[in-house]
């Protein structure tokens, strides 16, 4: 589709084409900078939540809420399952993808099977469709690229992200229950 679309445009207007082609490499590069600046200020506030012990208390604050969706887990993967849902809470969107592996590694260890766990897909599936609060990232790059109301996403994306999550969440525990049916 993207070859169909640029031929096309390379037959009809050559010159804006070839412009568009010289300019995206710039505008990319500018966009990984632009990236890179807010990835590194979450980073860093992950790094000193997990090092001042903050990262234990949210874990045992989310503990109810991390049993009832992962099952039982150690309390080092609990951490990193905290750690990953506040970021995406937090709107930090790839900048918790550490955390995220961490857990995945984590539940990997309590997994004695070749196949991903219920757990592994549900973590896979929150971090798919993540609630976010405060969408800081995009609120960012909203900012970066001069908007003036770049916080007016906030509402549509709190709605949007929580049905999405809800649902994900009922889909995988529904089919877990038809899979573990299945199997008996």
């Amino acid at each position: 589709m993207v070859l169909s679309s640029l031929v096309t445009l390379l037959f009809i207007n050559p010159e804006d084409s070839i412009n568009a082609m010289m300019n995206a490499g710039s505008d990319a590069v500018n966009l990984v900078f632009k990236l890179l600046g807010i990835y590194c200020v979450w980073l860093g506030i992950i790094a000193l939540v997990d090092a001042c012990g903050l990262s234990q208390k949210i874990a045992s604050l989310l503990d109810p809420v991390i049993d009832w969706l992962f099952g039982k887990t150690t309390p080092d993967t609990k951490k990193y399952i905290a750690l990953n849902l506040s970021a995406n809470l937090l709107g930090m969107g790839n900048a918790c993808t550490p955390t995220g592996l961490k857990a995945m590694n984590e539940l990997d260890k309590l997994n004695n099977s070749t196949t991903a766990s219920m757990a592994m897909i549900m973590l896979v599936v929150i971090n798919a469709t993540g609630i976010q609060l405060i969408p800081t990232t995009i609120i960012g790059l909203r900012q970066q690229y001069g908007s003036t109301t770049s916080s007016d996403i906030i509402v549509p994306t709190i709605i949007a992200t929580l049905i999405s999550t809800l649902l994900a969440i009922f889909l995988v525990k529904f089919c877990n229950k038809i899979f573990k049916r299945a199997k008996r």
